[in-house]
């Protein structure tokens, strides 16, 4: 028989390559004639690039970036094992974690290092681009990324704008005739799982800034900022990105990168489905396992394990969610094309022991679940 497993990572304890690793390592002590086919997952958040590396057996490249507080730091991306393709997540240079809690400021935060990895992936030579947005410390509409791609935004003195969400509001001229030229030969996909607008109550500003560190009048003065360059954009470039669904993303990072030739907005689990070819690996399965750390109702909005599942069912193929815990609602799932779930957790613990046993868990899971579908038959 052959079963593929493809879940996403538990975060903290394993990545999606070790957790797929140990499913099979359980399932095969019950089963060892079973192919198992891995391919580890992700949605477009933290742990896209490891995944994608690991599925296509390609490699990481750091560089020297920008960090939202204009200090410099190393930031990785991933190349295709095929060398076509780069892997890049916006959080690995724009990143929350890159700015302290007492310093996370999105009126001068910036989203320059991001640009800086676009850059440098174009000097890989690659035709496609991946980009995950998530998690990001900046509030700038991606002013800063553009800025880094050549890009020229003025204010009324004729001098460049600064950094940060800030400094859109002094923005009076853009000019998008300097972007990289290689950007024109290059796709880029953007992983992104958010609708929200750019401005508004629901927009970048009011819903994503206070995680960023913005108070109530920072907020209005965001959101404000954040209109003004959109309307230059739609002055100098004649595209609307304020009413564009997710263009709010990553404090307007969805928005700035619709500036680019050849970007598009996606469902970033669909990104990697397609990136990893898991429908031609499903095709021929008897079975399907996914996973995550916990699943709960959020779990049918975009991520991995429904998304395995979305394919699986197309094919007819039962599938199997095998996670690290489970929420009350989690049967939401079910809704959703998963047919059973099973938590790994064997016995009550610390949380610290629970992540360090991860491994531990679920081998035993796996072989237990193989032990069930051993008797099925």
């Amino acid at each position: 028989m052959k079963v593929v497993i493809a879940p996403d990572s538990f975060k903290e304890s394993l990545s999606a390559k070790e957790v797929a690793s140990a499913i099979a390592e359980g399932w095969q002590k019950v089963l060892p004639d079973t192919e198992c086919v891995c391919i580890p997952m992700a949605d477009g958040g933290e742990g896209t690039v490891q995944s994608l590396i690991d599925a296509t057996k390609g490699r990481l490249q750091t560089v020297e970036v920008t960090a939202p507080l204009g200090n410099k730091i190393p930031a990785a991306f991933g190349i295709s094992g095929d060398r076509n393709t780069a892997i890049i997540e916006m959080a690995a240079a724009s990143g929350l974690h890159l700015a302290p809690p007492e310093q996370r400021n999105p009126l001068i935060t910036t989203s320059y290092g991001t640009g800086e990895l676009i850059k440098a992936a174009l000097d890989e030579g690659v035709s496609k681009i991946i980009l995950g947005i998530g998690g990001s410390a900046t509030n700038d509409a991606g002013a800063g990324m553009l800025q880094a791609l050549g890009a020229v935004f003025l204010n009324s003195g004729n001098q460049s704008i600064g950094f940060g969400g800030s400094s859109l509001i002094h923005t009076t001229y853009a000019d998008f005739s300097r972007l990289d030229k290689r950007l024109q030969q290059v796709e880029i996909e953007v992983a992104c799982d958010v609708d929200n607008p750019l401005c508004g109550e629901k927009g970048a500003s009011a819903v994503f800034g206070p995680q960023k560190g913005a108070t109530p009048a920072m907020v209005a003065e965001l959101d404000h900022a954040l209109n003004h360059f959109a309307d230059i954009i739609f002055q100098y470039k004649g595209l609307d990105i304020r009413h564009c669904s997710g263009s709010g993303a990553a404090g307007g990072m969805g928005g700035g990168l619709l500036t680019l030739p050849n970007a598009t907005l996606k469902s970033g689990v669909q990104i990697v489905v397609e990136a990893v070819n898991l429908a031609q690996a499903v095709r021929d399965a008897d079975l399907v396992i996914t996973g995550e750390g916990r699943m709960d109702a959020q779990s049918v909005h975009g991520k991995t394990p429904v998304g395995v599942a979305g394919v699986a069912k197309q094919y007819g193929k039962p599938v199997i969610a095998i996670v690290g815990c489970l929420r009350e609602d989690y049967e939401a799932v079910y809704q959703a094309g998963i047919d059973a779930v099973f938590p790994i957790i064997r016995q009550l613990d610390t949380l610290e022991n629970v992540l360090a046993n991860g491994r531990s868990n679920l081998v035993s899971a796996a072989q237990n679940i193989a032990k069930l579908y051993q008797m099925q038959r």
